[in-house]
């Protein structure tokens, strides 16, 4: 959702855009605080956290603004902050400041990162809807092209064609692809 569909739906009907944004970021949101409060806080304030971000946006964002690019840059970026200020709060509460406290939660960490792996899922969600969007038969060549490395006498061969035309369809989905993924936000 861009900043600019945003403000349009948030003046034409703000519970709608409300509903929206929770429904476009809720998993985003929730990777980024349950990645950063997961060894300190219950199921419980995560939850809030997660809500309170939500509430930060819809009444803070400056929907005169007129930011037409993609929020969720704006987005992770609150929910970081609040995410952090939950985490103090939580451990001055509980007292967690202590160094051997911070040792025992560095030992017992997974080292996953699951705010990246969103973030590498949702790409690939949209590199993959972007490909199936350029038609027969160049999603098909850009995907056993690159996806499982096949030549361009192979795909020809699968798809009847000369190699030739396969490598010139390939160049051109290619480019295709290119602009479609960066009017997504996305670049390669």
């Amino acid at each position: 959702m861009t900043g600019n569909e945003y403000c349009a739906l948030h003046r034409r009907a703000p519970d709608e855009a409300y509903d929206a944004l929770f429904e476009c970021y809720c998993d985003y949101v929730h990777a980024i605080v349950y990645n950063k409060l997961r060894s300190v806080a219950s199921r419980e304030d995560i939850e809030e956290c997660v809500c309170d971000i939500f509430a930060d946006i819809f009444f803070k964002y400056d929907v005169n603004g007129g930011f037409d690019g993609d929020m969720k840059g704006y987005i992770g970026t609150v929910a970081k902050r609040r995410a952090i200020n939950a985490y103090r709060s939580l451990t001055a509460r509980a007292g967690h400041f202590s160094g051997e406290t911070d040792d025992y939660l560095e030992s017992v960490s997974s080292g996953l990162d699951i705010e990246a792996d969103h973030d590498k899922e949702e790409t690939r969600t949209v590199l993959i809807s972007k490909i199936n969007e350029l038609g027969e038969p160049d999603s098909t060549i850009i995907l056993q092209k690159y996806y499982y490395d096949r030549s361009s006498n192979e795909i020809a061969k699968l798809l009847s064609m000369k190699a030739s035309a396969v490598r010139m369809r390939a160049s051109r989905a290619l480019e295709k692809l290119k602009k479609s993924l960066a009017a997504a936000g996305i670049t390669l």
